[in-house]
């Protein structure tokens, strides 16, 4: 037999585990677990993506919100499931960052998953008080390079991808400041207000009604690219901060050893879900960049960040649990 009639033949075989896998799956409601407590932005994606791929699919998905430290509790718990494609996982860059926050995880975030998509991005924005003395971003690097370990900048709690941000950008524009870590972005605004800080790196979406209302500023977004919700907004590259590009990201994921052919059953679902203009358009208003991915592009975006977050985990010296 000639090569090239084996490898026909051996693309013939393929075909039927796919239509297999169409006839099969899913032949019951689907489980997607949420590291995140209900009703903010992590809980808001999954509901609307879960929405459209309920349709798509022909079964329910279900949310489940399992908040924990580290994304913890809900990602073992998909690790350890069946991977039959029936229990998913909504990742983030948590899962990324807890690789180097926890000195041992009850899971290789590496090896215990397969990825199915991305479902987009969430920009950091950096925000100023309303009346604040600061024009610009150059303003602010310039002042904070003038005076050594006097610019206040404030973040939600250290380890946050917020906080590592800050420290991010602190090491690539060659800052001394001070980070002040707070429990939420209601205290992180009220530290703009008051003045107690000069400058804040929070989420973009949860503070479009402070910008909105004229409460802060939001001086540029930590992304490479501007966000949707803030076009006329410059990027942190663009205002001056060459190098500088982080963002917050959810994707859906499922325990390593799901077949194949029920992964792009679901990456296939997962795609038309985000391109739909009802996912679009919900969560574009939040801010969110809705953008979706092959499970290959997935597995390298976390490789490369759990590579990234751990330097610069390692960089503000934070120390493993």
């Amino acid at each position: 037999m000639d090569r090239r009639r084996a490898l026909a033949l051996i693309g013939a075989a393929a075909l039927p585990t796919l239509a297999q896998a169409q006839a099969r799956f899913p032949d019951k409601p689907i489980q997607l677990l949420v590291p995140f407590g209900p009703g903010g932005i992590a809980d808001i994606t999954a509901r609307a993506v879960a929405e459209v791929m309920s349709q798509r699919l022909g079964q329910p998905i279900v949310v489940d919100n399992r908040p924990s430290a580290g994304s913890i509790v809900a990602s073992q718990a998909v690790a350890s499931a069946k991977p039959d494609g029936h229990t998913l996982l909504l990742m983030s860059n948590g899962n990324a960052v807890s690789v180097g926050l926890f000195k041992k995880l009850p899971y290789d975030t590496k090896k215990d998953f397969v990825g199915i998509s991305t479902l987009g991005y969430f920009d950091i924005g950096l925000f100023i008080p309303a009346g604040s003395r600061f024009a610009s971003l150059k303003d602010i690097v310039a002042h904070a390079k003038a005076n050594p370990g006097k610019l206040n900048v404030g973040t939600i709690a250290a380890g946050s991808t917020q906080h590592l941000a800050a420290k991010m950008f602190e090491t690539v524009a060659g800052l001394d400041v001070v980070l002040v870590p707070y429990k939420g972005s209601p205290a992180v605004v009220t530290a703009l207000r008051t003045g107690e800080i000069d400058l804040a790196f929070e989420i973009v979406g949860p503070m479009l009604s402070q910008v909105q209302a004229g409460v802060v500023k939001v001086l540029a977004v930590s992304s490479d690219k501007r966000n949707p919700a803030l076009p006329a907004v410059p990027t942190a590259i663009e205002a001056g901060v060459p190098g500088y590009n982080v963002a917050s990201w959810n994707a859906l994921a499922a325990p390593a050893g799901t077949p194949p052919a029920v992964i792009e059953l679901l990456n296939r679902a997962a795609r038309e879900a985000v391109a739909s203009p009802a996912v679009q358009d919900k969560l574009g208003k939040l801010g969110m960049r809705v953008v979706s991915s092959s499970p290959a592009e997935l597995e390298r975006l976390l490789a490369g960040e759990i590579d990234r977050w751990g330097a610069v985990i390692r960089a503000a010296k934070i120390e493993p649990e």
